[in-house]
């Protein structure tokens, strides 16, 4: 039997609304996938690289969406995602009745089009991403001030909390 899993997202929220995200995404058994710490210095390896290329590429797939910080770690990552206002003269509006969950349509994606890419160029035929992911809604300056210095200073923290999932999220 299946344990019952804990809903991520907050009941009613309307994750397609305007603000800035932070989101951690975790590989499959947080499995070291993407490059290793070096001197305190994140260095990807080509799997690493094809993520940070996909990520990069989500503004162009989601007109309305902006990237702040981020940083790819050997076994997951963190981002900032931000999804502006509509009205905005890029905004692409959603045609159907999931609009309401645009960020998770972002981070599907996301890591659809990463599983995509490692596998075909890579032969690599296992999971690359856990399910779901983690998020946080920013709410301020000072929690989005907090969440930049998190993610910048995430690889000088990796010998420490590299064996503390529960460290991936801020």
């Amino acid at each position: 039997m299946l344990k019952d899993r804990k809903p991520n997202r907050l009941r009613d929220y309307d994750y397609s609304q305007p603000g800035y995200y932070f989101i951690t995404i975790c590989t499959h058994h947080n499995k070291v996938l993407f490059g290793e710490v070096i001197k305190n210095k994140m260095n990807l390896n080509s799997y690493g690289k094809i993520v940070s290329l996909n990520w990069l590429k989500i503004p162009e797939i989601y007109n309305n969406v902006d990237l702040d910080e981020f940083v790819i770690m050997p076994n997951h990552m963190h981002g900032i995602i931000i999804i502006n206002a509509v009205g905005t003269t890029n905004f692409v509006v959603p045609t159907d009745d999931r609009k309401k969950m645009l960020l998770s349509n972002i981070i599907q994606q996301f890591k659809r089009k990463c599983t995509i890419d490692i596998r075909s160029k890579f032969n690599y035929n296992q999971n690359i991403w856990q399910r779901s992911y983690y998020d946080r809604i920013i709410r301020n300056q000072k929690e989005l001030y907090q969440i930049r210095k998190y993610i910048f200073f995430n690889p000088l923290r990796w010998e420490i909390e590299k064996s503390i999932p529960e460290n991936y999220d801020y």
